[in-house]
């Protein structure tokens, strides 16, 4: 008879979930949101096609659930600020504007103006 995998472990050990587990296994104490955030995802992902610029909206709105703002959906109790906006982002609730023009790739017109330089003059050093 084969020892249980579980005999050499401590008590520790025991109560954790294992470290490493196959793709696709459940482990022990996550939720099956994690399914349901990889459709957020890419549903939102559909709608704003720059990563970029994705995650930097889901981050502001983020910010701004956490602070308290309501979110612009319904949506189901248990839902954490990310998913709020991945949802909102999905159903096209939220939108950027670009600043550089339609294709992104327009330069933006602006007057470069040069730093004020501060001239030190040498003072002499007084011997004490």
């Amino acid at each position: 008879m084969k020892p249980s995998k579980s005999e050499g472990r401590t008590k520790k050990e025991k109560r954790q979930p294992p470290l490493r587990a196959k793709v696709g296994a459940l482990v022990q104490g996550r939720s099956q949101n994690q399914v349901m955030k990889a459709d957020l995802v890419k549903a939102a992902s559909e709608v704003i096609t720059n990563q970029q610029i994705l995650v930097n909206m889901v981050s502001r709105r983020v910010r701004q659930l956490s602070l308290g703002h309501r979110p612009i959906v319904e949506c189901a109790p248990g839902l954490r600020e990310a998913d709020i906006a991945l949802t909102e982002i999905a159903n096209k609730k939220l939108t950027f504007e670009s600043t550089f023009g339609q294709n992104g790739t327009a330069e933006v017109a602006a007057r470069v103006v040069p730093f004020p330089v501060v001239v030190l003059s040498k003072k002499a050093k007084k011997a004490a």
